[in-house]
C-alpha cells in the first residue's frame, strides 16, 4: 500500500478558527472519511475502494443537511469512471472519463495523499494530468486538470493546484501521510490525531 494503513483526525480552520472537522480511516484497501462541520449540520462522508495499485476502483458518497440527503456511485473501468447520483427521489447516470494515471478526487485529505503517493512511487517530482473529481456538495464528478509539483528539494512539501487560480501547500511525512494543508483562501488542514486501524 502506498500509504501505511492508519486512522487520522483532521482539524479543519480558517483565521485559527474551528469550521470542520475530517476523520478518515484507511485499511485492508477500504477508504472511509466524514466531514462535519463545527456548527451545522450538514455531513459529507466517502467510501472507497482502491485496486492493487492504489487507485480508485469503486466510491460511494453522500451530502446530507438536515432531511435532505444526496448519494452517489462510482465505479472506475475502462478509463471512465461511472455512476449515478440521486437525490429526492430522483436518479441521474454520469459518465465523465478518468486521466492517464486512473486519479480520483472525492474531496478528503487523504485524496491527496493517494495523489501524491503515485506521483512519488513514478519517481516524479512534478505531474500535470486530468483527475476525475467529485464534487461534495452536488456529488456530480467532472473531470478536470490539475498539478503538482515538489517544492525546491524538500520532498516533505508539495504545492498542489486543484483548479486554475487555487493552490495548496501541502507537507507530508516520510510515510506520505498528509500532516498539514494550507490553501490560498486562509484554510488550514492540520492532522491532530493518527492511530493504527482497530
Amino acid at each position: 500500500m502506498l500509504i501505511a494503513d492508519g486512522e487520522f483526525r483532521y482539524d479543519i480552520r480558517r483565521a485559527g478558527e474551528l469550521i470542520a472537522v475530517e476523520n478518515e480511516t484507511l485499511a485492508a484497501g477500504k477508504i472511509h472519511g466524514i466531514r462535519r462541520p463545527a456548527s451545522g449540520s450538514n455531513v459529507y462522508e466517502v467510501e472507497a475502494e482502491l485496486d492493487g495499485a492504489g487507485l480508485i476502483r469503486r466510491v460511494v458518497v453522500s451530502y446530507s443537511r438536515g432531511p435532505f440527503t444526496r448519494n452517489a456511485t462510482y465505479e472506475s473501468a475502462d478509463g471512465f469512471l461511472r455512476g449515478n447520483v440521486g437525490a429526492m427521489g430522483g436518479r441521474n447516470n454520469l459518465i465523465t472519463k478518468l486521466g492517464r494515471y486512473g486519479e480520483v478526487d472525492a474531496d478528503l485529505i487523504i485524496f491527496r495523499a493517494l495523489t501524491i503517493a503515485h506521483i512519488r512511487e513514478r519517481g516524479q517530482t512534478g505531474w500535470t494530468g486530468r483527475v476525475a473529481a467529485i464534487d461534495p456538495n452536488t456529488l456530480v464528478a467532472a473531470t478536470g486538470k490539475q498539478s503538482c509539483r515538489q517544492r525546491g528539494n524538500d520532498p516533505h512539501v508539495w504545492i498542489y493546484e486543484p483548479r486554475m487560480g487555487d493552490s495548496e501547500e501541502i507537507e507530508i511525512d516520510d510515510s506520505g501521510l498528509v500532516l498539514r494543508r494550507r490553501d490560498s483562501r486562509g484554510i488550514e488542514t492540520v492532522l491532530v490525531s493518527s492511530a493504527p486501524p482497530r
